[in-house]
């Protein structure tokens, strides 16, 4: 059922399955392509060459990274915004605002939906172009494959250098804290024994004052005889 009101599109469109909504995200052909392929609108492919028409990227001509079917958005590469920590991240824009000035080819099954109903001629063409762009993703292929084999590489070496490293320290600990509890020890006898040497020094003071109340009363008894003698006589 098709209606005219704008209601039933809106809920038609927001309720619709993933392979429904992949088809609504289509964004209108160059003035080239569209008398090359006959087609005024294509859905949009990752790998497609856009140009930005309306925002604050008019203007900005690049491929297309990423493709969120769910948020009916497209993320172009070189567009950005930043977050309040600081991090930049891709900026989703609208499939509506952009124009296709080149077509991904390298699918079989999109290149016989837009050769349909054209001459032979532009057939070839199609083919031809579809070609080179397979040899140009190839290469790329390759090249990613063996810069991130080299990373592998220099990471794996780093970590070989990093562990022999890492053992040697904790067997340095382990001698080092035998050493240091041997020192320790003596240390703690010393202290000891100071603390003893000096109660017993006041001790033996003590004992020594003794002897010396006795000589004194010693000494005066003897003078109190001679005067007790003297008065008797």
């Amino acid at each position: 059922m098709i209606s005219a009101k704008p209601r039933k599109q809106r809920k038609k469109m927001f309720n619709a399955p993933l392979h429904k909504k992949r088809k609504f995200i289509g964004a209108h052909l160059e003035e080239n392509l569209l008398l090359k392929y006959d087609k005024r609108a294509v859905p949009v492919v990752k790998g497609d060459t856009v140009r930005v028409m309306r925002g604050s990227f008019r203007g900005h001509e690049d491929k297309i990274v990423r493709v969120d079917v769910k948020k009916r958005c497209i993320e172009i590469e070189g567009i950005t915004m930043s977050k309040a920590d600081g991090n930049k991240i891709a900026k989703p824009i609208h499939s509506s605002n952009v124009v296709i000035t080149k077509l991904n080819l390298t699918d079989k099954w999109r290149r016989r939906n837009l050769e349909r109903n054209l001459s032979e001629d532009t057939k070839k063409e199609i083919e031809a172009e579809a070609k080179e762009q397979i040899k140009v993703a190839d290469e790329e292929r390759k090249r990613e494959e063996l810069e991130k084999a080299k990373r592998e590489a220099e990471e794996e070496a780093e970590e070989e250098i990093e562990e022999p490293i890492e053992k040697e320290e904790p067997e340095k600990i382990k001698e080092e804290k035998p050493k240091d509890k041997e020192i320790k020890k003596p240390a703690t006898k010393k202290e000891t024994k100071k603390p003893e040497q000096k109660k017993e020094e006041p001790k033996k003071k003590t004992s020594a004052k003794k002897p010396a109340t006795k000589k004194k009363a010693e000494k005066k008894t003897p003078a109190k005889s001679t005067k007790i003698k003297e008065e008797k006589k």
